[in-house]
Parts: structure tokens; C-alpha cells; sequence
């Protein structure tokens, strides 16, 4: 059974209403060279001595023109035995029936499988692929000499993978084949990864509109891959309607079905398939095909009469050529027609020549399916053969029984055709079935035109089903040519891969094939090709620019050997320096009023305590450790207290000392306008007893009243008690930061959340309680210091301590508020930095207004540290002068001897 013709042509009834058999149309060489492959083997076999040496094959071939209708009624007939198809009945009495070869097609085949597998009969197809055939237990006495379809989907889903081609059409012919082919490569590639941008159905019989959307979706699709599971006559009606699009730049890859087929190769086909890539079956010489295929008497039946006159278009019917003739005669109004002469147009001789059209009939340079129908002959004939060289008693039967091979029953013959096993004449290849398969393997073929026009089928691959997995596909990339002639394979994805750094993001709606790349977020990476997720490096890793890696994160701290380490030691080096000068200072002149006006221990304490804080500031560089960190607040917190509790025990004298001035002062005005009084009434009196003297002349009695009690009324504070109060406030900071070292030490830290591709490592308080309690003890103490020589600011004119101490403490607290806000703006050791600079700007300016007006008379104005130049300066006649700290008794004892003038005046 052949698809002789491509599909029907008109069904026709007779008077009575029985129907008669359809005919068919277009003819198709390519199979009827099949057909006359099938005669080559049967003639060769009976003409073979070692082949069925007692026995000759015979045949009748049934044109199933395409359809299953035909193919059904032609299995019904060749069953009946007669012209016409009686289902379940046999009229024959000649030689038995052997086996089927065919159909041509899977739909074909599985229609005639079903029914020659109720009779048992054996069936050999050369040309039905569908997977759907390998189901033995429907098919159970189908065999076929090509592979099983299943294999050239995996096949053609490896070519797909192969190239990294993601985004990938599909067309397939509108039967089993290829509706099961395209299923399985889609299932197969979808499950790889790889996504169908469309999937199409190509019409049965001539339907334009459907054929123009095929067109238009392939045109109208990115898909730069398109696979076709057609055979060649359902996929060549779409070929001028690709080539009047101008459909190039695209990869077809082709099944078995049409790789090799020549009804393809319509002019301009070039353009639009170059590049082709298929999949062919075993492909074979055959030594004597051809001269058989050219040595055909074209009067030897209908169909070699029908192929002579379609291949020479022309008629070897006389009478028709003649009325043809003489039709076209008077169509052209001829006066001396040929036909009048007895030799009419288009008569055919019988001896044209069929080698020099070179058609496709008698090409035999790719001889794939009409090698299997070669085949699928062969089978049968070793199957009876076998069973002709059957020994009774060796039998495979019941009762170890041979079958008679005159009269043997198909499924005799079945038993032997599922159990062959040979070696094909001039190949050597090796026949067997597996569950009716033979072994699987595939040339990958590429068309490769040349600027004539002209094609090749150049093998640049295989696909070996029955090799190990990992061998099973193979392809030499450099011999593919490619569509336009291109040697680069083309690029058909949906998206782009996503490179390393990014990762795929699902576009809503869409096929898996296409997303966006998205770059991976700081502190994540994607080291693959489009990665579906990004990997979060670890704590201490931070990703690179690329976010392709993750890196070591940048350790950070102040470091002692940087360019800002440096400067801030040298900074407080040079602090601490100063204030040991200046202590030196202090020692060279102990026993001047000026350092005697108040405890010089305290400015000692005071210069001590300097001196710490600005080498604690040190501790705070290089690499945090535990004991740094605990040494560093602990040092700070207690520099600080001493420092603050000094200042504040020398400006609780000098407040004492103002309150006690104001209180003196207080007396002598009131003195003062008491005597006033008294003179005024009694100038009103006119007395002669009245001694008028001079009150404003009050200097010139300061001595006579110096010692009335002036200084039991100055200092409350004793040098002793301003040290206990120093030391007390010390002390109490200094039991707090033991507790804080015992409970929650501060300690060192790795902090990464800080800055994300830093690790800063940095000090941890250990107790936020703690480090706020201690350091607001510190603020308490530098409150108190400030309110006590705010009292006593205007305590002396030539030498204000007080003063001195005030703009020092606010000082203080400029730097420590404007600290907060810069300390919590920056990170990092920038952080740290920023903590060294409150401590020594807070400590330069205690020093340098403390204790800089004192070593400006110490070293410029020596002639000004002396008792005369610390006694106050005249007392204003309004009252509202001040005295000196230096000589406060003075002051008290001018106050005194003034009340006392004006008394005795009066």
C-alpha cells in the first residue's frame, strides 16, 4: 500500500445510488518510486538461490492516495480477496496472503493496524513513525522498518537545546503524526526550559485562509526556530505562501517525513528554507535501482501509463491526443494542422527518455524511506524463508509444529516476522525488532544551496537512539550553513539571557522565556546565567560592582599609621605636653599670691586629670579590643569627674568668697547712707557743736579699721574641704565605673549593619544605662562647676578667676552640645574621630582659659604677681566697685575702717 496520489479527487454515484471508489489526483513521483522499489526487492529476492529458494513472492499494491478512507477500503479488499470489500469475508483460492507492506503514513497505519490486527495479520510499514504505533497491546501485530518517532522528538529537542534556542515554534500536520511529534518535543523542550512561541496545525486539503494565518503568525513571531512535523505533502502548500511573504531569516527544522522530499523544491525556496536543519533516516545505495527505475515499460499497467504521461505531459491514448489535437487546432485556427498529417500534439512515443529530466523519480542519491521500503520487503521475505526452512518436530508451534508456507496462517507468519533477525544485502546493516521498533538512528541533514539554485543534504550530525545517553547526539557546528548563508547558528529567545549579576524576572501573562533582567540588590549575587534567584552573601561579604561575587567587606577603624590617626596623636601628645608645662610653671612659682589666691593642690588635680584625657584620647585608635575599650570610657568617664570636681571645689571658694563681698558690700552702703543721714540732719540743725569733716575722704582711715573681723566673714571653705569635695565627687564616678566594668563591660564589636560593604569595628558600651548614668554624673558635676563661677564672676577686677573658669565651662559645654548632633551624623571611625575631637577641644579650651591668663603674668607680666598689684582697685563714689579675689581680706578691712570713719565723723 503506497500514497501513490497526494489526496482525492471527486466522489462519484451511479444511477442506482451505489457509490463507486473515489479517484485520486497528483500523482507523486517520489512515492511511486517507493512503489517500484518494492517490485526491484520482489524481483530480486525471487531471482536470490540462498533467499526463498523453493518459493516466489508476489504482490498488489493498493494507492491509499493520502487517506484513511482509502487505506481502509484497500486493507477490506486485499483481506476479501476480490474487487470489492466484503468486511469478515474471504473469496480466494490462490497463494496465501502474507503480510502488508505499508501504509504510507502514521494516521494511514493505524487505521489498517486495527484492522489487520483482528485477523491477525502481519503488518510491515516503511513509512509510520507515530509513537502511538509502538503500543503493542492495539497494535499487536504492527512492525515498521523506520524508528519510532518518540526518538526523533528527543532528537530534535537535543538540536534545540544543543543551540540554546529557548523560544521555538512549532508547525505540525493535522493527524497523529504530527499532533504526537510536536507534542512530544514540546513536553521535552518545555521540560528543558525551552518555551513554544506558537504551535500550529497545517490544514488537510486546500484551505488558503488557514494557510495565510500560519503565515502571518510565523512573520508576526520573534521565534527564530520554527520545527515542522509534517509530511511533504500536508507542508508544501504553505511554501509559496512563505515565499510570496518573504519569510527569510528563519531555521526550519524538518522532520523524517520531508527532509529529502522533492516536492519541496519550489522555485525561490532557496530564500526562505537555506539553512534547513532535519532529521533523515538510514540512508543507502542500492546497486540496480536506478536502471530498474529507468527501464520501465510504460504500458505495463494503469499507473506506470498515468506516471509516463504526468512525467512527459503527454498521453499514450491515441484517440485522446488526436481530439486534443484537433481542439486545440481550432482554438489556435490552424489552416494545415498537425493532426491532419496522423500525428497528433502530445502523443507520447513510449521511448522518452527518463534520465534526462533528471526528476525526482529516478534520483536515487537519497534513498532513506525508499531504503526502508527496501527493508520492510526483506522482512517478510526472511520471515518465509524461516518459516520454509521450519524442521517438523523443531517447530515454533504447539506440538513443536511448522507451518506450511503453501498454506500457513498469518499469524504463523506473524510469530516469524517479530523474531527476524538479518542482514541487509550491500549494507550489512543489522534488521531486528524490539517491540516491533528497529534500532533508532537519524542523520542530521542541512540544506546548503548553491548560487545556482542547486541543494545538498549534507550530514553534519547523527542521532544514535541505541548509544549510551551522553553519546547519542552529535553535530559539527562548523559545517552548518545557515539561513543567508551565515555560519554564526542564530539567536531565537524571548529575552536575552541574564548575565551574571541579575536575575530573571517573570513577565505576568507570559511564557517562562520571557522576563526581565533584574540586577541583583547590594549584598546579593548571581554567578550563573539566568539565575532565578540571588544569593545574599554572607555577613561579613559584601557583593562586588558586578554583583557577581561577594567580596571580603572593608575592615574599618581609626587606625594609628593613617594620615587622621597621626594628627589627632600628635594633637594630644601635644596637649599633654602643655599641660605638664604649664604644671611646671606653677611649681616655679608656688609661693607667689597668685598661685596662693587659691588650693594649688586642685590645680594640680586639675592640670592631672588634662593630662589624662588627652591621652586617653589615644586609646580610642587602632584596632578596638576589649581591654581598649573598657580602658578608653573608664579613663575618659574619671578624667573628666577629676578634672570637673577640681574646677568645681576652686569655684565653690571663689562663690563663697563673692557672696561674702556682697554681703561686706552690702553693709558698707548701708553704713554709708546711714552717716549720710545723720550729717544731713544735723547741717539742718545748725549746732555749734558740729565738727564738720570730710566723709569722702574715706582711704586715708582704711588702716585704722582693717582688722574688725574682715577675715571671719570671707573664706567658708578650707583648703581641706575643697580637696574632700574633689576627691568625694572622683570617688563616686570612680565606684560607679567599677560596677559598670563588672556587669556590662564595654567591649569590641564587628558591625556590620553600620555601612554595607564596611565591617566597622567599633566599641559597645555594654550598657546603654550605664555609659548615660556615668556620663550625666560627669554633666552633673560640670553644672555645678559652671553655676558656682558664674556666682563669682565678678569676684576680682585685676585677676577674675571666676570669669576665667565661667568662659572655660562654657566652652565645655559648646563643644559636647555641637558633639551630640556630628557624633550621630557620621559613621565608621569617622565616628571616632569626631568623640577625640570633642575630648581634646573640651580639654584645650579648660586649659586655655583656666590656666593661660595665670601663665601670661607668670611669664609676661611677673611685676603683676605681687600683693600690691592683687588689692582692688579705688571703690567708685556709687558703691558698685569690686575687689580683687588675690586680696579679699583688703577689701573687707577698707569696708570696715570707712563705717568706722563716718561713725567717729559723726
Amino acid at each position: 500500500m503506497f500514497p501513490i496520489h497526494n489526496s482525492l479527487a471527486r466522489k462519484s454515484s451511479n444511477a442506482t445510488g451505489d457509490e463507486t471508489s473515489s479517484e485520486c489526483e497528483g500523482f507523486n513521483f517520489r512515492t511511486f518510486r517507493w512503489t517500484q522499489t518494492m517490485l526491484f526487492a520482489v524481483s530480486e529476492i525471487n531471482s536470490r538461490e540462498d533467499l526463498l529458494p523453493n518459493t516466489d513472492l508476489g504482490y498488489v499494491v493498493y494507492d491509499s492516495c493520502y487517506t484513511i478512507s482509502k487505506a481502509v477500503e484497500g486493507t477490506l479488499t486485499y483481506l476479501t480477496g476480490t474487487d470489492e470489500a466484503v468486511p469478515n469475508y474471504r473469496c480466494g483460492d490462490g497463494p496465501p496472503q502474507a503480510a502488508m507492506v505499508g501504509a504510507g503514513g502514521s494516521d494511514l497505519s493505524v487505521a489498517t493496524a486495527r484492522i489487520l490486527g483482528l485477523y491477525h495479520f502481519p503488518q510491515v510499514s516503511y513509512f509510520s513513525s507515530c509513537s502511538t504505533l509502538g503500543r503493542s497491546f492495539q497494535f499487536p501485530t504492527f512492525q515498521r522498518t523506520i524508528p519510532n518517532d518518540k526518538h526523533q522528538s528527543s532528537a530534535m529537542a537535543k538540536l534545540v537545546l544543543h543551540f540554546g534556542w529557548t523560544w521555538v515554534g512549532t508547525i505540525a500536520s493535522d493527524n497523529i503524526y504530527g499532533k504526537y511529534g510536536s507534542k512530544r518535543f514540546i513536553d521535552e523542550v518545555e521540560e528543558a526550559g525551552a518555551c513554544i512561541a506558537f504551535s500550529e496545525t497545517l490544514p488537510k486539503g486546500d484551505s488558503p485562509e488557514d494557510i495565510q494565518s500560519i503565515v502571518e503568525t510565523v512573520v508576526a513571531s520573534t521565534a527564530k526556530i520554527i520545527v515542522v512535523f509534517s509530511s511533504d505533502v500536508d507542508f508544501s502548500p504553505l511554501i509559496p505562501e512563505l515565499i510570496r511573504h518573504n519569510v527569510t531569516n528563519r531555521t526550519w527544522i524538518a522532520s523524517e517525513a520531508w527532509v529529502t522530499s522533492a516536492l519541496i523544491m519550489q522555485p525561490g525556496v532557496s530564500a526562505v528554507l537555506g539553512g534547513t536543519l532535519g532529521f533523515g533516516i538510514q540512508r543507502a545505495d542500492i546497486p540496480g535501482l536506478q536502471e530498474f527505475l529507468l527501464d520501465l515499460d510504460p504500458y505495463d499497467d494503469a499507473l506506470t501509463e498515468e506516471f509516463w504521461e504526468t512525467l512527459f505531459n503527454c498521453t499514450l491514448d491515441y484517440g485522446k491526443a488526436l481530439r486534443r489535437s484537433k481542439e486545440n487546432a481550432k482554438g489556435a485556427n490552424s489552416t494545415h494542422p498537425r493532426a491532419e498529417r496522423g500525428v497528433p500534439d502530445g502523443l507520447c512515443t513510449g521511448r522518452e527518455a527518463i534520465a534526462k529530466l533528471g526528476n525526482t523519480y529516478s534520483d536515487v542519491s537519497q534513498l532513506r524511506i525508499t531504503y526502508s521500503v527496501y527493508k520492510a520487503v526483506y522482512v517478510v521475505a526472511h520471515a518465509l524463508h524461516n518459516m520454509e526452512l521450519c524442521e517438523d518436530g523443531k517447530g515454533p508451534f504447539y506440538g513443536k509444529d511448522c507451518a506450511n508456507i503453501s498454506t500457513f496462517e498469518p499469524w504463523q507468519l506473524m510469530y516469524y516476522i517479530m523474531n527476524v533477525r538479518f542482514k541487509m544485502p550491500h549494507t550489512g546493516e543489522e534488521i531486528y525488532f524490539t517491540n516491533g521498533d528497529v534500532e533508532p538512528y537519524y542523520e542530521i541533514l542541512n540544506w546548503q544551496f548553491n548560487s545556482d539554485g542547486e541543494i545538498s543534504y549534507v550530514s553534519v550530525g547523527q542521532y544514535n537512539g541505541s548509544a549510551a545517553p551522553e553519546d547519542r547526539f552529535t553535530i559539527r557546528n562548523d559545517s552548518v550553513v545557515w539561513s543567508d548563508d551565515v555560519l554564526e547558528p542564530p539567536r531565537s529567545v524571548c529575552s536575552e539571557n541574564c548575565q551574571a549579576g541579575t536575575r530573571k524576572g517573570i513577565r505576568q501573562g507570559e511564557p517562562v522565556c520571557c522576563f526581565d533582567c533584574i540586577p541583583c540588590a547590594d549584598g546579593e549575587i548571581s554567578k550563573t546565567i539566568n539565575a532565578r534567584e540571588c544569593i545574599v552573601c554572607g555577613e561579613d561579604d559584601w557583593s562586588n560592582d558586578a554583583h557577581d561575587a561577594c567580596m571580603p567587606k572593608i575592615i574599618e577603624f581609626l587606625a594609628f599609621g593613617e594620615p587622621l590617626g597621626i594628627t589627632l596623636i600628635v594633637i594630644s601628645v601635644f596637649g599633654a605636653l602643655v599641660t605638664v608645662a604649664i604644671a611646671v610653671v606653677l611649681v616655679m612659682n608656688m609661693g607667689t599670691p597668685l598661685v596662693k589666691a587659691n588650693d594649688p593642690l586642685l590645680s594640680f588635680s586639675l592640670l592631672f586629670s588634662l593630662v589624662v584625657t588627652f591621652l586617653c584620647s589615644i586609646v580610642f585608635l587602632g584596632e578596638p579590643k576589649d581591654w581598649s575599650c573598657m580602658t578608653s570610657q573608664v579613663a575618659l568617664a574619671l578624667g573628666f569627674a577629676l578634672c570637673l570636681s577640681s574646677i568645681m571645689g576652686k569655684s565653690a571658694v571663689l562663690m563663697f568668697r563673692a557672696l561674702a563681698l556682697k554681703a561686706i558690700r552690702n553693709k558698707l552702703k548701708a553704713a554709708a547712707k546711714a552717716a549720710k543721714a545723720a550729717a544731713e540732719a544735723a547741717a539742718n540743725n545748725e549746732g555749734p557743736d558740729i565738727i564738720v569733716t570730710n566723709t569722702n575722704n574715706s582711704n586715708n582711715n582704711n588702716n585704722a579699721v582693717a582688722a574688725v573681723g574682715a577675715n571671719a566673714e570671707v573664706d567658708r571653705l578650707t583648703f581641706a574641704q575643697q580637696r574632700v569635695m574633689a576627691a568625694v565627687a572622683t570617688l563616686i564616678q570612680a565606684v560607679a565605673c567599677t560596677v559598670w566594668l563588672i556587669v556590662l563591660p564595654p567591649h569590641s564589636i564587628k558591625n556590620t549593619s553600620g555601612q554595607n560593604i564596611k565591617i566597622i569595628l567599633e566599641c559597645d558600651e555594654g550598657s546603654v544605662v550605664f555609659i548615660c548614668c556615668i556620663f550625666a554624673y560627669d554633666v552633673l558635676l560640670a553644672l555645678l562647676a559652671f553655676i558656682f563661677a558664674f556666682i563669682a564672676r565678678k569676684l576680682e577686677d585685676h585677676f577674675s578667676e571666676g570669669k576665667f573658669i565661667t568662659f572655660g565651662m562654657l566652652v565645655f559645654f559648646i563643644v559636647w552640645i555641637s558633639f551630640i548632633p556630628a557624633y550621630l551624623s557620621t559613621r565608621g571611625k569617622f565616628m571616632v574621630a569626631v568623640q577625640i575631637f570633642a575630648i581634646l577641644a573640651s580639654s584645650f579650651g579648660l586649659l586655655a582659659c583656666i590656666f593661660l591668663p595665670k601663665c601670661y603674668v607668670f611669664l609676661i607680666k611677673p611685676e603683676s604677681n605681687t600683693e600690691e598689684m592683687m588689692k582692688p582697685r579705688p571703690k567708685p563714689r556709687d558703691g558698685t566697685g569690686t575687689g580683687t579675689s588675690a586680696s579679699l581680706a583688703t577689701t573687707a578691712t577698707e569696708i570696715t575702717a570707712t563705717t568706722a570713719s563716718t561713725a567717729i565723723n559723726d
